[in-house]
This record gives structure tokens, C-alpha cells and sequence, in this order.
């Protein structure tokens, strides 16, 4: 038995660790065959600070030295502080309201001499620690309607702050808690009830808001003559009938609206219609004037974006051209190849095949993060493992889902691979987390 470091490597699951190591040297990779430049010796540019890669590489040293620290480190120390996480994580993101940047027009990013910090990144440990000490509390009652609105606020109100700050992709991964919440307790009829909302929404932009208003409105009174003898017994369902019409109703010709024109920026209402294969409707480009006008003279092609992304997917075959070999990420067709598209590199140069073993990778990942929270013996862990897991899951499909076209551009990074500081970070810090609490995970009930 290893005895040199017996404080460190026990009881450490080191399958997570080297699924770790595995993913961000493929990020390395990719960044790399994304922005390298032919006249550069690798060796020096790798150490040099100057480039995206060597940028990326220094992070993940500092990303290691993290993961260390966080293993040396009492894991009740996590439960014992997880709300004063939280407290920090929703005081800076309101820091950065006065003190934002604006960046390729987001301004929830507050520069720091020469790095970029984004709050909403890091605040996503915040919530995943916080929600998780909220559900372990023995006075924590979660079949209570009072309960799950408390855990749901937990979720949502950074997510609200992220919205405030013209983020709304991060601000949408802060939705993925509530597969924490299905796990422990929450009612299958609120995830039915939220899919049946987003069902809705993508309708209302296919279908013309009057027609699909009075399709709900004849399926309503079907409905209420099918099920007349119940009414006949019991009023209230005919209450309730009347009262998921009238909610239905006012998300076609309120809400949805409301949202596009007030909320969302008009190159996301487009992205969202491209994304359906639909022209926007003139009422929402009429509710931003003012955009309209900023671009006047301006080159735009609302379907660049996704339509390059899918060329360099195709163009990769079954087996890719190989690092370095990309004509789309290499020549800069697609953008934000080494970010929010980073998943184009690797399939335009290892093809279906890499693109195969990668999703495989994801899928032990996520697969191992689920195994592991639920062998946990404290609800806090558990909790815990699954928020990561959500976190990933929701980071994972997104992401691809853009790359390939089945899903707006909506701009979050692809875990352990897109270029970013503050991500690898982030989601270093996630994972490492629950490798401690896993370790522990014989002791007394946290």
C-alpha cells in the first residue's frame, strides 16, 4: 500500500482525475490546431504567455495546483461554508454592474489588468454548494411547496442577475439545479409542467399566435367534454382546465412577446429563428429600432455563425483531416472557433470518429459524477455530485447541439476544452470538490 501521501490518494476516485487530465489535453489540442501559426516554434510559443494555448496551459497548471489545494482540504469545510459561497458569489455579480466590462456585448466580465474574471462562471459553484447544504438541512422539509420555491429562488436568482448583465446562455445553465431538485424530491409534474412551457414557446414561433391560440382553446373544450362527468362531480376540474387555458393562452400572446421584444437583444431573437429556419416577425424587429439603426451600413448575416460551423462538422468525414489540416478553423471561417465553437476544430480534424470518442469521454464523465453521488452516505454530498453532474450535462449538450445546428448560439463553453481561464477554473474547482467530499465519504454524516 502507498503510504507517501496517505492523506491525499485516499479513498480518491482517480477515474475523475484522469478523465480530467484526458479532456483538458484534448482542449490543449484543440485551442492549439485552432490558432497555431505555422512560423511559430511550439516549444517556445507553448511557454510564452502570448498565445491562446499557452494561455490555456498556464491555467490549467494553476487549475492543478487548485484541484491539490481543494484535496488537502477538510471536506466539511464545504458544507460548513457553502452559504457564505453563495453570499460572495451573488456580491460579485452584482460588482459587476459598476465595474463590468463590454465585451462582444456582454457585460457580465470584470477585467482584471490583462485577464477577464466573469462572476456568473464562478457563481455556479456558489449555487451547486448552496442548494446542496439547503436540501441537507434536517429541518429541510422538500415535499413543502415552501421548500422548493426556497431551493428553486436559490437557482434562479443569480440567474436573474446573470439575464441583467446581457448573459443569458450562463444564465440558462443555472435551470440544470432543478434536475437536483427532481432527484431529491421535487414533483415529476413541475419538470412536465417546464417542458410543457418550453413546448409551447417553440410553437408560438412556428405557429401564427391567433391559430395556435384557438387550437388550445377547441383541445380545452374537448378536453372539458370528454371529462364533463368529473366536472359534473367535482367543479374543480373544470377550474383547472379553464386555468391551464387561460396560462397557456397569455404565454402565446404575452409572455413570449414580451420576452422577445423587451428582453432578448435582436441578434438573440434572430439566432432563435434561424435556429427554426424562420424569418423574425416585423412586430420584433420593430421593437428594436434602435439595433436596427446601429447597424445600419453594417455587413450581417444572421446564419454565418451556425452555417460555418456546420461546413467544417461535414467537412470533417469520418476520420478528419487531421491537427493542424482544418481549412474552416484554420483560416478563421468559423468564429469563436477556439471558444463557443471549439467543438468544430476537433471535428473537422479527427472527424466523426474523434467526435465519437470525445461524446464517449463526456459520457463516462457524467456516468462516473452519477455513480459516485450515489453512493454518497450524506445528502449533502449527494446533492452536490448531482448539481456537478447537471452543471456538465447541460454545458455538454448545449454546446454541441450549437455546433451541429439544433440549438441558438446562446455562447457557453464546451467543459475542459473551450479556451477560457475563468471556465477551466470553474469547472476544475466542480469537480475536484466532489473527489474530496467522495473521499470522505465513510466518515460521520455531514
Amino acid at each position: 500500500m502507498n503510504q507517501r501521501n496517505p492523506a491525499i490518494s485516499r479513498g480518491i476516485d482517480w477515474s475523475l482525475i484522469w478523465i480530467f487530465f484526458v479532456l483538458v489535453i484534448i482542449g490543449l489540442l484543440a485551442i492549439f490546431g485552432a490558432t497555431y501559426k505555422e512560423d511559430d516554434p511550439i516549444l517556445q510559443s507553448f511557454i510564452n504567455f502570448k498565445t491562446d494555448y499557452s494561455k490555456q496551459f498556464y491555467f490549467f497548471v494553476i487549475s492543478l495546483i487548485l484541484g491539490l489545494f481543494i484535496l488537502l482540504t477538510d471536506s466539511k469545510f464545504f458544507s460548513a461554508t457553502a452559504n457564505i459561497w453563495y453570499a460572495l458569489g451573488i456580491f460579485m455579480l452584482l460588482l459587476v454592474f459598476p465595474f463590468h466590462s463590454n465585451i462582444k456585448g456582454t457585460e457580465s466580465i470584470i477585467k482584471l489588468g490583462a485577464f477577464n474574471f466573469q462572476p456568473a462562471e464562478f457563481c455556479k459553484i456558489c449555487v451547486a454548494l448552496a442548494l446542496a447544504k439547503y436540501l441537507s438541512r434536517a429541518d429541510t422539509d422538500f415535499t413543502r411547496t415552501k421548500s422548493q420555491l426556497i431551493a428553486a429562488a436559490i437557482a434562479i436568482f443569480p440567474a436573474v442577475l446573470t439575464i441583467m448583465q446581457k448573459e443569458t446562455g450562463l444564465a440558462l445553465v443555472f435551470c440544470a439545479f432543478f434536475l437536483v431538485m427532481y432527484r431529491e424530491g421535487l414533483p415529476s409534474a413541475v419538470l412536465v409542467i417546464g417542458f410543457a412551457t418550453g413546448s409551447l414557446v417553440v410553437a408560438t414561433l412556428l405557429i401564427e399566435k391567433t391559430t395556435l391560440s384557438l387550437i388550445l382553446t377547441i383541445i380545452a373544450l374537448l378536453v372539458a367534454y370528454l371529462m364533463r362527468r368529473q366536472i359534473k362531480r367535482r367543479i374543480t376540474v373544470l377550474v383547472k382546465i379553464i386555468f391551464i387555458w387561460v396560462i397557456s393562452v397569455s404565454i402565446i400572446l404575452f409572455a413570449v412577446p414580451l420576452v422577445f421584444k423587451y428582453v432578448l437583444k435582436l441578434y438573440q431573437v434572430e439566432r432563435i429563428y434561424s435556429t427554426i429556419g424562420r424569418e423574425v416577425p416585423a412586430e420584433y424587429t420593430a421593437a428594436h429600432k434602435k439595433e436596427l439603426v446601429s447597424q445600419v451600413g453594417k455587413k450581417k448575416d444572421t446564419d454565418y455563425n451556425v452555417r460555418q460551423s456546420k461546413i467544417a462538422v461535414g467537412s470533417g468525414g469520418f476520420i478528419g483531416k487531421g491537427l493542424l489540416k482544418g481549412t474552416q478553423t484554420r483560416y478563421g471561417f468559423v468564429p469563436e472557433q477556439r471558444t463557443d465553437f471549439i467543438f468544430d476544430t476537433i471535428a473537422e480534424g479527427f472527424g466523426f470518429a474523434g467526435c465519437f470518442v470525445l461524446l464517449c469521454i463526456y459520457l463516462l464523465l457524467l456516468f462516473r459524477i452519477v455513480t459516485i453521488s450515489e453512493r454518497q452516505r450524506s445528502v449533502f454530498s449527494r446533492c452536490y455530485g448531482y448539481g456537478v453532474a447537471a452543471v456538465f450535462f447541460f454545458h455538454i449538450v448545449i454546446n454541441v447541439a450549437m455546433a451541429v445546428g439544433l440549438a441558438p448560439v446562446i455562447g457557453i463553453p464546451l467543459p475542459f476544452i473551450s479556451y477560457g481561464g475563468t471556465s477551466l477554473l470553474t469547472f476544475t474547482i466542480l469537480l475536484f470538490i466532489l473527489v474530496r467530499l467522495d473521499a470522505d465519504r465513510s466518515m460521520v454524516l455531514r
